[in-house]
């Protein structure tokens, strides 16, 4: 597949649902080599999420929706930061140093920017109209991600997280039916905090409104086929049992808790 920017997931527009997959691939344009890195670090959570493309393609077929998978990997711009985020382009990401990171000079970065962030998010935003449009509603946005098993040698006790910020219209009913199997492990706002200002989610769906959620599996629970394929089997009927609350498709307005809302 040549490298993109982003790729496309053909689904039903009129279905009213749109998939995310911001650290879906590990993909480098061939002028950037491998950023001085060995390859085996590309094998890492640094630099994509693992099992998160297989797992959204798999999710936008049982569901018929479309989704947007990011096509770089996060070493060379994070696509979930904000512009103005010092994260955005990581010098030093998980004891590994990134020796095409450092130094990076203004007009470097802003070619980052230009031709990879921006293109990326402009594909989400198309996608989104393209969806309001078809489905004469404001679409549900669920973005996928996954996370380590461990951080600095502290394991991280949950199979999944839900991240989120001030809408909890997904999130609530997303946890209660996580939360229905007795085996499972389900963080809210675990293993991270879902408010991170000017990142996806707030640039997407908080500022206009959108009901939302963003989904965090554990990456040892779908780094194979059988894995991705049990998660698509738990995930697709509690999105398409949400997606079927007209309260989903409602544009309403909530205060993020990273401060006062403004145009992005």
């Amino acid at each position: 597949m040549p490298f993109s920017p982003f790729h496309l997931v053909d689904g039903n527009n009129d279905r009213g649902l749109v998939l995310l997959a911001d650290h879906a691939r590990r993909d480098l344009p061939e002028e950037y080599g491998s950023l001085g890195l060995p390859q085996q670090q590309f094998e890492r959570h640094i630099a994509y999420d693992i099992g998160v493309e297989p797992l959204t393609r798999k999710l936008a077929e049982m569901l018929g929706v479309p989704a947007v998978l990011g096509g770089f990997s996060r070493l060379l711009i994070d696509p979930n930061r904000g512009e103005d985020d010092p994260t955005l382009i990581m010098r030093l990401s998980d004891g590994a140093i990134i020796p095409g990171n450092n130094p990076l000079v203004e007009a470097e970065h802003q070619k980052r920017v230009n031709d990879f962030y921006r293109p990326y998010h402009t594909a989400v935003s198309d996608m989104i109209h393209a969806v309001a449009e078809a489905s004469d509603n404001a679409p549900l946005v669920i973005s996928i991600h996954s996370f380590t098993a461990f951080w600095k040698m502290t394991p991280r006790p949950w199979h999944a997280g839900i991240l989120w910020d001030s809408d909890p219209r997904a999130v609530l009913p997303l946890i209660k039916a996580l939360e229905s199997d007795p085996q499972l492990v389900v963080g809210d706002n675990e293993p991270y905090d879902g408010a991170l200002r000017n990142d996806t989610m707030f640039k997407h769906c908080i500022v206009p409104g959108l009901a939302h959620a963003l989904i965090e599996v554990r990456q040892d629970l779908i780094a194979d086929e059988k894995g991705v394929d049990e998660w698509a089997d738990r995930l697709a009927p509690i999105l398409e049992a949400i997606n079927a609350d007209p309260d989903m498709h409602i544009a309403r307005q909530y205060g993020s808790r990273t401060g006062p809302l403004e145009e992005v």
